[in-house]
């Protein structure tokens, strides 16, 4: 049979003393409620006790009454002691801890004062993701040495089926893009230079762009949103099913098992799709050349084999391990970000995509400076 909730107050001389008894749980909300508030009215200032050896039974909802009435009287300088607390109900008090909560009200200020301070947050956002990229690295990297010291734990099939999904599979869309970016700038170089006699030098124009920046720019970022979105999401998804923890508890390093694989299958295939994403861009500016600007193949092979140096090609296959570093590093640490929800998982996902597209241009900006600063 459940007692209901009750209470007496006897004054000593150290000050009061609240006794608790009956039944502290959900089944008598209503009139632990009506006491807490009795009480929070009626204990006086200064020194009190309150002792709980007469509750038969405790829940969450009695403890989180309890802390938010203590909560309350500290308010009024009445300073609560508890006395003949259980082991078991001293767990519950301390886990089912009371706080306030935030009402919501967006904080007073002006547009410039709130402009100012997304810009301080997200300025502290970025430094964190810095630094937890950093660390991420490290982590990598002293995986792949594990790995290289003991090569037997090294997972060939994960690599090679990565490796299959970021380049085989990833080889026909690679392809229709770069084709059809290089008809473009073909058909825009012909009509622009044709203003001024200088029709011929649009092979020029598609030859250096697309070795030295649009081949492994476009691939990066198709790369970026379509195996790096896989990998957050695959990763996320296995971080809400605990499947990640499930690897741990079994002596499994989650950072040797799945990232070190995605990460070389990305380092690996990425420069493979540039390669056939140059051949390709140029292949589209060949034909729209030919049909729109009148440069038959020989006059367009000619003049790409006088404009084109080897460093011309080995620029942008320099770039594409690094970017793929890149892209790797961002969605697998956005994919062990996952927490327990839909809603994380896709925000996850869009920021693993917008962050690596962002890296990859900042990427080949500073390798655009560093090849200009070398003139190479």
């Amino acid at each position: 049979m459940t007692v209901a909730p009750s209470f007496a107050v006897l004054q000593e001389r150290s000050g009061a003393q609240i006794v608790l008894r009956g039944s502290w749980s959900a089944t008598q909300g209503d009139a632990v409620e009506k006491i807490a508030d009795k009480l929070a009215r009626t204990i006086p200032a200064g020194p009190s006790e309150l002792d709980m050896s007469g509750v038969e039974r405790l829940d969450t909802l009695g403890a989180w009454v309890i802390n938010r009435l203590l909560h309350m009287c500290a308010a009024r300088d009445a300073r609560i002691t508890l006395k003949g607390v259980r082991e078991a109900q001293e767990i519950l008090l301390r886990e089912a801890a009371y706080r306030a909560f935030d009402d919501g009200r967006p904080v007073s200020g002006g547009i410039v004062t709130g402009m100012l301070a997304d810009t301080g947050e997200s300025m502290v956002l970025a430094g964190r993701d810095v630094r937890d990229g950093v660390a991420f690295l490290g982590q990598v990297v002293a995986s792949i040495g594990r790995v290289i010291r003991h090569p037997r734990r090294f997972r060939v099939t994960t690599l090679v089926a990565q490796i299959e999904n970021v380049s085989l599979r990833g080889v026909p869309i690679i392809m229709l893009i770069s084709f059809l970016v290089g008809a473009i700038v073909a058909q825009q170089g012909i009509f622009q230079l044709s203003r001024f006699g200088a029709a011929a030098f649009a092979v020029d124009l598609i030859g250096i762009l697309v070795l030295r920046e649009l081949g492994v720019l476009l691939t990066s970022i198709m790369v970026a949103g379509r195996s790096g979105s896989a990998y957050t999401a695959e990763i996320g998804s296995m971080n809400m099913r605990e499947e990640i923890d499930a690897l741990r508890a079994m002596g499994l390093d989650p950072i040797e098992v799945l990232v070190v694989p995605r990460i070389l299958a990305l380092i690996i295939g990425l420069p493979i799709l540039t390669f056939i994403a140059n051949i390709s861009a140029l292949f589209g500016g060949g034909v729209v050349s030919w049909v729109y600007g009148g440069v038959s193949p020989d006059v367009f092979i000619e003049r790409l084999s006088d404009a084109v140096k080897v460093n011309t090609v080995m620029v942008g296959l320099i770039k594409a391990p690094f970017m793929a570093l890149v892209i790797g590093l961002i969605s697998c640490v956005e994919g062990l970000g996952v927490k327990g929800s839909a809603e994380s998982l896709g925000r996850r996902v869009t920021d693993s995509v917008v962050k690596s597209i962002f890296m990859v241009i900042v990427v080949d900006g500073l390798f655009a400076m560093f090849f200009a600063a070398i003139k190479y």
